[in-house]
């Protein structure tokens, strides 16, 4: 399987489930019995952007600062 194929199964699993991408990454890899660690690789540019929007918005990570001005 390719990063591309990956991100298609997981796009749709997002919207056919309406769960977070990174429910989607872990259901998949419990559904298809792979480990976690080993799907680094698979997952694209996109896909990486994605999720680290999803964390950021529910606070898991700081926000990017991204020529922010402090207010």
């Amino acid at each position: 399987m390719n990063s591309k194929k990956f991100a298609m199964i997981i796009e749709s699993m997002v919207k056919d489930k309406r769960i977070p991408y990174m429910d989607a990454v872990l259901e998949y890899c419990k559904d298809n019995d792979i480990d976690t660690a080993s799907v680094g690789p698979l997952i694209n540019k996109q896909l990486k952007e994605k999720i680290q929007a999803e964390a950021e918005k529910l606070n898991l990570v700081e926000k990017s600062s991204t020529a922010v001005l402090p207010i």
